[in-house]
C-alpha cells in the first residue's frame, strides 16, 4: 500500500538536474541565491536517510577526536522521521549511541514536562530515539521538570552550563519551522539570544497542535537560543512538505534578520538543510531555474516563466516584447521559438485554454483544446470533501456548474468534522432540542439523560480536554447537516451525499490518526460503487491541522489500489485547493469562472455553515479570517490574475490540477 501520494504532483514537473546536478560546477551555478547548503531530495523519506547518515557520520568522526560526540536535538514532526532511519541505522550496526550525550533544545510549558507526555519534547524524544538505542541514559540531559516562570532564568542559564561542561555541542539536529524559526525560537528572537522562556505565537502554536496531536498547544516553552545553536560545529535542519516553502526560501535566500530566526543560519560556516521538493519548490532552482542555469523547456516551465515575465513587467502576455525576454534573463526562450510573438501567443492559447465552463466536458463539441472530454455525457462525478464545508468552500461554483449541466454527481464527507465545532454551537443545538421537546410535550426520559449527558460534558469539560464519543458524534451531526443544506442549495441531491466517518479521524480524539488502509477500503468501496468519470480531491496540503493531508492521502490511496480496473480507465482524477491555499496560475489545467450572480450564490451556500462563520476554531493565523473567507478573496484574485495575463474578466475563478495515479 502506498502513502503519501501527494508528493507525485510535484515529482512530474520538476527537472531532476535541478535538484541533482551531474557535476559541482553546476551545483555552484545553480545555487547561486542560496546562502545556505541545501541538499534537495525528492522525497522526505531519501531526505530522512541522507540526515541519518550525516548524524552518523558526525558521530564517528567526533567519538574518533575526542570520545565522545554532544549533540542538541529538536523533536519536530519532520525530525522524528530522521531518528526513525537512525534508529534502523544503529539496528543495522552502522552506529552506535554509546560515546553520545545529548541535549533537548527545547521544551513545551513549564511544569508539564513529566507529567504530560503528549507534549513533552523529551518524552518524544525517549520514544523516538532514546529508548531503541544504546544511549547511556546518564549522557541525556532536558530542562529541569521544577523548573517555574520565577525560577526559570537561573535553570536555563545551569543548562547552558552543562553544555560547555561537555565542550560544546558538536552538532545541532532540528527542523525548519513553518515559521522560519529553530527550536522554539519565535519570530523576534536575536542572534544573540540564549536560553530563555518564550511565548509562543498563534502560528507556532497551530504548528505544535498539529505535531503533538494535541487539541490546545501551550501558551510558553523553554528553548536553547539562537547563539546557543549557532555555536554549535555543525548544525543539520530539516524541511518537508509544501507549507514549509515559503519559510525555507527566506532562510537559503532571503535578508537574514530577526523576523525568520532560521535565516541566521546564513552566518554559520558548516549548515546543511536537507528539504524535498516541495519544501524546496520556491527555491530559484527550482521554481525560476531560468535565472540560474539554461533550461529544459517544458510547456510548464516555458507558462511559468512567461506569468513571471508578466509580472516583472507589468504586461499582458500578448504585449511582451523581445527586449522584455532579453532584459529578464528569457533570451533562450526567444531563441528557441524565433520571436517575443511567437512564444506570446503560444503561452497565450495555452492559459487560454485552461479556462472552461464545461467542467465535465461540453457535449457534441471538438474537445482537441478542452481540459476535459466531450464524452461520455453525462458523467458520474465523484467529490471527496475533506469536511463537510471543502467542496462547497473550495470548489462550489464548479460544483453547481456539473449539476445544472446534467452530470450525475455525488460528495463524500470523508469525516464529520466535529472538532471543527465549537463547544457553544453544541450547547446552543441542544438548548433548541429541549425547548421544542417541552413545546411539543414529547421527552423520554433515555433522550433526556443523553442530552443532559452531552450538556453536562461540554460544560463541565477543562480547556485541552477531548470530547467524549457522544459529544464528537453531536458536534459532527452540527457540521454534517449543514453540509447536506449547502450541498442541496448547490443542486447536490441528499441521496448523493456519502457521510463517512473514515477512522483515522474517529480513533483520535483530535482527528489526527494515522492513514492507514482501513481508510482507503472506504474510499474504495465508494469509487467502485458510483464507477465515476470524474473523481475530485481536495489538495490543500498546507493545511497546518492536517486533516487536509490525511484526507488527502485516503483518497489518493483508494485510487491507486483501483487504478488499472476498467472504468479507470475512463476516469479523470482533478485536484482543488481553496481553503488554505490556492494553485499558482502556471499549473492550472482547468479553470472554472463565475459570473457576479454565480459568485454570490456560492457565496451563499457557505453561509449554511453556520458553525464556521465566526468562531471556528480553523482560522488563517495570518491576518485572523476564516479559512471560508480567504477562499472567496483566492478565487477573486485568480480571476484578476488572468485579467492581467491579457485574458477575459471575471468576477472569480476555480482552479484545478489533473493527477495522474
Amino acid at each position: 500500500m502506498k502513502a503519501n501520494l501527494t508528493s507525485k504532483i510535484q515529482l512530474d514537473q520538476v527537472s531532476k538536474r535541478y535538484y541533482k546536478p551531474e557535476s559541482e560546477l553546476e551545483l555552484a551555478s545553480l545555487t547561486r541565491f542560496e546562502k545556505v547548503y541545501t541538499k534537495v531530495v525528492e522525497t522526505h523519506a531519501e531526505g530522512a536517510l541522507d540526515a541519518a547518515l550525516d548524524i552518523a557520520e558526525t558521530i564517528d568522526r567526533c567519538v574518533k577526536e575526542k570520545g565522545r560526540c554532544v549533540i542538541g536535538l529538536g523533536a519536530g514532526k519532520c525530525v522524528l522521521e530522521v531518528y526513525d532511519q537512525l534508529v534502523k541505522l544503529y539496528f543495522a550496526d552502522k552506529v552506535s549511541f554509546a560515546s553520545v550525550v545529548a541535549f533537548n533544545l527545547s521544551e513545551l510549558e513549564l511544569g508539564v514536562v513529566t507529567s504530560d507526555e503528549q507534549r513533552s519534547t523529551f518524552n518524544r524524544l525517549k520514544q523516538r530515539l532514546f529508548n531503541k538505542v544504546d544511549i547511556d541514559p546518564n549522557n541525556i540531559h532536558t530542562f529541569s521538570n521544577e523548573a517555574t516562570k520565577e525560577n526559570v532564568h537561573k535553570l536555563c542559564r545551569a543548562y547552558e552550563t552543562e553544555i560547555d561542561e561537555y565542550g560544546g555541542l558538536d552538532l545541532v539536529v532540528c527542523e525548519i519551522t513553518k515559521n522560519g524559526s529553530m527550536a522554539l525560537n519565535e519570530p523576534g528572537s536575536t542572534s544573540n539570544s540564549s536560553c530563555r522562556l518564550m511565548l509562543l505565537g498563534n502560528k507556532a502554536r497551530a504548528h505544535l497542535s498539529e505535531a503533538f496531536q494535541c487539541d490546545t498547544a501551550p501558551l510558553t516553552a523553554v528553548t536553547l537560543g539562537i547563539s546557543n545553536i549557532m555555536s554549535a560545529s555543525h548544525i543539520i535542519g530539516v524541511a518537508w512538505g509544501e507549507s514549509s516553502a515559503a519559510p525555507l526560501l527566506d532562510v537559503v535566500e532571503g535578508r537574514m534578520g530577526e523576523q525568520v530566526p532560521a535565516s541566521f543560519l546564513q552566518m554559520h560556516h558548516n549548515v546543511k538543510i536537507v528539504a524535498d521538493l516541495e519544501a524546496a519548490s520556491q527555491l530559484t532552482r527550482i521554481s525560476l531555474p531560468w535565472k540560474v542555469t539554461s533550461c529544459e523547456w517544458t510547456d510548464y516551465l516555458t507558462r511559468r516563466a512567461i506569468v513571471w515575465l508578466c509580472k516583472q513587467t507589468g504586461k499582458p502576455i500578448l504585449k511582451l516584447t523581445n527586449k522584455d525576454y532579453n532584459d529578464n534573463g528569457l533570451s533562450e526562450l526567444v531563441a528557441l521559438f524565433g520571436s517575443a510573438y511567437a512564444v506570446n501567443i503560444r503561452v497565450f492559447n495555452d492559459v487560454q485554454h485552461t479556462i472552461t465552463g464545461w467542467p465535465g466536458g461540453k457535449p457534441n463539441a471538438d474537445d482537441s483544446s478542452r481540459p476535459e472530454r466531450a464524452t461520455p455525457y453525462p458523467k458520474r462525478v465523484l467529490v471527496f470533501s475533506p469536511h463537510p464545508d471543502d467542496a462547497v468552500v473550495s470548489m462550489g461554483g464548479t460544483l453547481r456548474r456539473l449539476v445544472q449541466q446534467g452530470h450525475d454527481v455525488h460528495v463524500v464527507f470523508q469525516t464529520s468534522g466535529d472538532v471543527a465545532v465549537e463547544d457553544e454551537n453544541a450547547l446552543r443545538g441542544l438548548m433548541v432540542n429541549e425547548k421544542m421537546a417541552h413545546h411539543c410535550g414529547y421527552y423520554m426520559d433515555e433522550i433526556s439523560r443523553l442530552m443532559n449527558s452531552i450538556m453536562q460534558s461540554i460544560i463541565n469539560k477543562t480547556p485541552g480536554e477531548p470530547d467524549n464519543e457522544d459529544v464528537r458524534f453531536f458536534k459532527g451531526q452540527i457540521f454534517t447537516c449543514e453540509g447536506i443544506m449547502a450541498c442541496n442549495h448547490m443542486g447536490v441531491a441528499t441521496d448523493h451525499i456519502h457521510e463517512v466517518s473514515l477512522p483515522f479521524y474517529t480513533s483520535d480524539p483530535n482527528g489526527r490518526g494515522k492513514v492507514t488502509a482501513a481508510d482507503s477500503v472506504i474510499l474504495r468501496d465508494i469509487i467502485e460503487k458510483v464507477r465515476p468519470h470524474q473523481i475530485f480531491v481536495a489538495d490543500d496540503l498546507t493545511d497546518p491541522f492536517g486533516t487536509h493531508m490525511r484526507a488527502t492521502n485516503a483518497a489518493l490511496m483508494a485510487i491507486d489500489e483501483i487504478k488499472n480496473e476498467d472504468f479507470m480507465q475512463q476516469c479523470r482524477t482533478w485536484l482543488y485547493r481553496g481553503q488554505w491555499g490556492q494553485w499558482d496560475i502556471d499549473r492550472v489545467e482547468m479553470a472554472v469562472p463565475m459570473s457576479p450572480e454565480e459568485f454570490e450564490y456560492k457565496s451563499n451556500a457557505i453561509l449554511k455553515y453556520q458553525s464556521q462563520l465566526h468562531d471556528a476554531p480553523f482560522h488563517d493565523h495570518t491576518d485572523g479570517s476564516l479559512a471560508w473567507q480567504q477562499s472567496l478573496n483566492r478565487n477573486r484574485n485568480l480571476a484578476q490574475h488572468y485579467q492581467e495575463l491579457g485574458l477575459a474578466s471575471y468576477e472569480a475563478i476555480e482552479a484545478f490540477v489533473q493527477y495522474h495515479p
